[in-house]
């Protein structure tokens, strides 16, 4: 079974006579981006190198600033600063750092880009990995102390300075919404260039506007459970949409019986207990899908739906259940299926 979505407006543009798709790629973030872009021909071939590193600058530059793996990065120096001193961020990590917090709100604590200690000790952090053989999963007094700290709490922001206070302890992590941004950046660096039609991804994560010189869009399959057997496929056209995926089923590992998801519950300190297998969200803004496909993988059953019915998403669900996979999606992602 195969179905397609299709954005509910489409607005074709215009592109030069004699335009061709050209593909750039590259490395970051511990993964592969890449980027297809329709050129006229009067930039094509000679100027498909300098746009690749154009783009390959723009990633760097947020590897540079919210990098938890890169111990020089801007977030690692605020990560390791000492208790009571105020930090200047840099633009890009304020404006990602802003926004992951006001997802954190918005959810209830479900997201919580200040819970990087409990990814740390879970094993899911730059250090002491939990499928390093010295590995131990952390213990109920462990995470008792970690969540007694209420780190998101002691963390204080002046907006207008862009300064953020390091309370001591708080450890960022911005994994979960800096690659959506990302892809963000590799879209908004090809509109500065007069580039109107691309599809850009980073690591799975995508975005894309316009269509190909044939009139096609720029069609990508939704992402399945491997793990859970056959299932229905269904692609979308990215059509000035983004669209990220959080899954259980990417970094895990078996603890106490039972599957300790990468994906952790801010608000209990522990892996996320639900029978989310999955969530995919689509969103004009990739920075936006990262993050809101992780919130609503932590809320609970109910919550979940009505966060996301709330806020106009269109998100999709695969649930584990008896029988194998069952399918959930709001009124928004129901709107676009042809």
């Amino acid at each position: 079974m195969r179905r397609v979505l299709v954005p509910t407006s489409l607005s074709p543009g215009q592109m030069a006579l004699g335009s061709a798709v050209y593909d750039a790629a590259g490395s970051t973030m511990g993964t592969s981006w890449s980027a297809r872009a329709v050129l006229a021909p009067g930039e094509q071939a000679a100027n498909v190198g300098a746009l690749a590193a154009q783009l390959q600058r723009q990633l760097d530059i947020v590897v540079a600033q919210m990098s938890h793996w890169e111990s020089d990065s801007d977030l690692s120096r605020f990560n390791s600063a000492p208790a009571g001193s105020w930090h200047q961020l840099p633009c890009a990590f304020y404006e990602v750092l802003s926004y992951a917090l006001e997802v954190a709100d918005a959810s209830g604590g479900a997201y919580d880009p200040c819970s990087g200690a409990l990814v740390n000790c879970w094993g899911f952090g730059a250090h002491g990995r939990y499928d390093e053989p010295d590995f131990h999963p952390p213990s109920d007094s462990e995470i008792t102390a970690i969540m007694a700290r209420q780190d998101r709490s002691r963390l204080a922001v002046e907006a207008a300075a862009r300064r953020v206070l390091q309370p001591g302890g708080v450890q960022i992590d911005l994994s979960s919404v800096a690659k959506g941004y990302a892809v963000d950046q590799l879209a908004a660096s090809l509109e500065l260039r007069g580039v109107h039609h691309y599809l850009v991804e980073v690591g799975g994560e995508l975005r894309g506007a316009g269509v190909k010189p044939d009139g096609q869009p720029w069609w990508v399959t939704l992402e399945g459970v491997p793990d859970a057997g056959e299932q229905a496929s269904t692609v979308v056209a990215l059509h000035g949409l983004a669209v990220a995926t959080s899954g259980d089923y990417r970094r895990h590992y078996q603890h106490r019986g039972a599957r300790a998801s990468h994906t952790l519950d801010p608000r209990t300190g522990y892996p996320i207990e639900n029978n989310i297998a999955s969530v995919t969200v689509l969103h004009q803004s990739c920075m936006a899908a990262d993050a809101l496909s992780t919130a609503l993988s932590a809320l609970g059953v109910e919550a979940r739906m009505h966060f996301a019915e709330q806020h106009r998403l269109a998100a999709r669900f695969l649930l584990r259940g008896p029988s194998g996979l069952e399918e959930v999606s709001t009124t928004a992602f129901q709107a676009m299926l042809q």
